[in-house]
């Protein structure tokens, strides 16, 4: 009897501890291309676990707000996606303009990531902007970006679309899909955009955030499911944008940061860990 008392005793707290570790949590961010200044990141720090951090100047700019606030930021519990712009389609070419033009931008990006005091083990998100079909010189592009970063102890991501796009026939292509059909094994990790309703809730940051599968990307660690302003054809049934057509924090009742919103399954989703 004695025996069995025990038994019973070891399998109750088994189980409880199995269905404490087998509920993923998951966790709300948000990225965006200007700094929001300092007091508006501690305001933003009540609502969102991580955020965005460019490592080289976001798309169409030629200054970087970013730099130089990671130990800041890291101070006030933020964990962060670390970004890197990349080339656009028409921007590739010829395979030795393409092999130029990676070695550049894995420098870059690395010196960036030791610059700012980002570990070795940290995964630094090519910032892929278009949708669609990407060229095959692509595919070389990423391998060599891959491998340039694993060269110097750095991991590879992606920020790209995970929106159906339609090549006529009946036939649709996600660049996600493209991207991961491509690179093999799948050495990448995927932060995708999809802010379409449903699945995405639209401008809200009041439910408990969703799982990143639920994107429709299964292997999606991280998704972005708003951005700012809303795309008046993805997300044109979306509700809780502003008048303006951003979306902005709950606690910015005065509008003053506009914001794409992720969720991920980590508060720290580049992390070294």
């Amino acid at each position: 009897m004695r025996a069995l008392v025990i038994a019973s005793i070891l399998l109750f707290f088994s189980g409880a501890t199995y269905a404490q570790t087998s509920q993923q949590k998951y966790f709300l961010g948000f990225d965006r291309n200007d700094y929001p200044g300092d007091d508006a990141m501690k305001l933003l720090r009540k609502d969102f676990s991580f955020t965005s951090y460019w490592l080289g100047n976001p798309p169409q700019t030629k200054s970087n707000s970013w730099s130089g606030k990671r130990e800041f930021l890291r101070s006030l519990g933020y964990g962060f996606l670390p970004l890197f712009n990349g080339p656009t389609s028409d921007e590739l070419h010829f395979e030795p303009d393409t092999l130029r033009r990676v070695a550049n931008d894995v420098d870059a990006a690395i010196a960036a990531a030791e610059r700012e005091g980002f570990p070795h083990g940290t995964i630094i998100f090519l910032d892929i902007e278009e949708g669609g079909r990407l060229k095959s010189i692509f595919k070389t592009y990423l391998k060599f970006w891959i491998l340039g970063l694993a060269q110097a102890g750095f991991r590879a991501g992606v920020y790209c679309s995970g929106i159906p796009v339609d090549e006529g026939e009946g036939l649709k292509l996600i660049t996600a899909d493209f991207i991961r059909d491509q690179i093999k094994p799948a050495e990448l990790v995927y932060w995708v955009f999809i802010d379409s309703c449903p699945p995405s809730p639209g401008c809200t940051t009041a439910q408990v955030p969703m799982d990143p599968a639920k994107s429709g990307i299964s292997y999606a660690q991280v998704w972005q499911f708003v951005r700012s302003p809303r795309d008046k054809e993805t997300a044109r049934h979306c509700r809780g944008y502003a008048k303006d057509g951003n979306c902005y924090a709950a606690l910015d009742t005065a509008h003053k940061y506009n914001l794409d919103l992720n969720v991920a399954t980590s508060a720290d989703p580049s992390s070294a860990k």
